[in-house]
């Protein structure tokens, strides 16, 4: 990483990126981001997001055939709520893991702390494959599930925060949304590969080859994608921001852990609730869309399991297409006019796009399912980059982990589990559309309230170019500012 210098205010981060009009350029105050680290930076947080939702998509997936595994005694409808119980128990320890993960990555860094959840998840998702069924051993094989998602859920409390706060201290503050975007790039990678390895599965196999042995496969890649997801992120070192956090940190005091959380909870509270509403939209969407889906298709709408799937891996695969042009209009036009479109969108097309799905016939569930994920990409190419700005550096990683988890384990992770509830207490298989455009109503006031962070240096981070040329410039633009004043 190489460094020039020019004079900026670090107490708001929230206005156009800083130019003042008096003081002298002080140096190291510019960071011109090594293009080798970041390619290297953006693509391990990538593959880490790509592992977990792997996992999180090919049990949602196989969410029937995991039902009759380990819960061979339940009912139809009963079975398939044990096995999304399990599935949104993980989530109620992400806050833990994210009280634990957060502060210490604010304290001893971002890289060591993601190095150490990779290993974790890969663990748990493995884990989750050797588990035998219930025939075999009985009660302890869905209790064997659930310490299994419990180890991945607490891994993955530091997982997200991390990998954002990673992406977005390494990007030049006029590209972070465009880099931010790869990381939800990832997510869709490991959909699209959980899916579609699923989707092989079931058309290759027999149902009982699959309660047998089938189901494990996907499980059980986990293991040597973990050792190729440590590899590229023990080779990368610490991100700009945190390194000059470091050095302006002389006191042992600054680095401690709980008065970093102290310093969120009274400080900054208005951020985090902030973060947290915006997590909501973003995430029942999310999960309502790329988890909950297939199976309302199967379960509620009769579709075959085979002809599901491909209807959500199309969608996605349009998505991935999306996602980053997306990230590079909220570079150009901002996150918040990115961000109102999706849930107004999500508001006023809900019902409309879930009644083609019903009564379309199969262009109907396609043309619906594409039409919303198109809107979902409003969140994901634009959030990784609008989530970390709401934040100083000192407290980012903690005050990440702690806002998402928390609002992931309330309503993110529970969507497939509350949303089958309430379809199997009214009988109204609408429940999705509604559900959405509550999460909308949310996410238009949260993002109302947000300051806009498209160009501007991160809270507390002095500002960040990808060349030396444009360090020069904006000197030069701090040096006229201050002969004019």
């Amino acid at each position: 990483m190489s460094q020039t210098s020019v004079r900026t205010p670090e107490s708001t981060g929230h206005g156009p990126t800083p130019v003042p009009a008096t003081g002298a350029p002080a140096p190291g105050e510019v960071t011109v981001v090594d293009p080798k680290m970041l390619k290297r930076a953006v693509s391990a947080a990538a593959l880490g997001n790509a592992m977990e939702w792997f996992d999180f998509g090919v049990y949602s997936y196989l969410a029937v055939t995991l039902g009759k595994v380990f819960f061979p005694t339940a009912g139809g409808a009963t079975q398939l709520l044990a096995t999304f119980g399990t599935f949104a128990a993980a989530f109620l320890i992400r806050p833990l893991g994210g009280l634990v993960f957060g502060p210490l990555g604010d304290r001893i860094g971002r890289q060591k702390v993601l190095a150490t959840t990779m290993i974790m998840m890969a663990a748990g998702t493995f884990a989750i494959g050797l588990i035998p069924s219930y025939a075999a051993i009985g009660i302890w094989a869905p209790a064997l599930l659930l310490l299994a998602r419990m180890v991945q859920g607490f891994s993955t409390g530091g997982e997200y925060g991390g990998a954002t706060t990673f992406i977005a201290e390494y990007a030049p503050d006029r590209r972070r949304g465009f880099l931010g975007s790869w990381l939800e790039f990832g997510t869709l990678v490991g959909y699209v590969a959980g899916a579609g390895l699923v989707t092989a599965m079931t058309t290759a196999l027999d149902e009982p080859s699959l309660l047998s042995w089938g189901w494990r496969l996907p499980f059980l890649l986990a293991g040597p994608l973990g050792l190729i997801g440590l590899y590229l992120r023990m080779r990368l070192e610490e991100t700009p921001a945190f390194r000059t956090l470091q050095q302006q940190a002389e006191t042992a005091e600054r680095q401690r852990p709980k008065s970093r959380l102290r310093d969120l909870l009274t400080r900054h509270r208005r951020a985090l609730l902030l973060c947290m509403a915006l997590v909501l939209v973003y995430n029942v969407t999310d999960y309502m869309l790329l988890s909950y889906l297939p199976t309302y298709l199967t379960a509620e709408l009769g579709v075959g399991a085979t002809r599901g799937l491909l209807v959500v891996i199309a969608a996605m695969v349009l998505m991935m297409a999306v996602n980053a042009p997306v990230g590079r209009l909220s570079d150009r036009i901002g996150r918040r006019p990115v961000l109102l479109a999706g849930c107004a969108g999500f508001l006023l097309l809900s019902v409309p796009a879930l009644l083609v799905i019903r009564h379309g016939g199969p262009w109907g569930v396609l043309l619906g399912v594409g039409g919303l994920c198109l809107l979902l990409t409003c969140f994901t190419g634009t959030m990784p980059a609008a989530l970390p700005a709401l934040f100083p550096t000192h407290i980012r990683y903690g005050a990440m982990a702690v806002g998402f988890n928390v609002s992931v384990s309330l309503f993110g992770g529970t969507t497939p589990l509350a949303v089958t509830a309430l379809i199997d207490a009214t009988g109204n298989r609408m429940m999705p559309a509604y559900y959405m455009m509550a999460a909308a109503v949310i996410g238009l006031v949260a993002v109302r309230m947000m300051p806009e962070s498209a160009g501007r240096p991160l809270p507390g981070s002095p500002p960040a170019v990808a060349s030396d040329r444009e360090a020069r410039e904006l000197v030069a633009a701090a040096r006229g500012a201050r002969s004019a004043g």
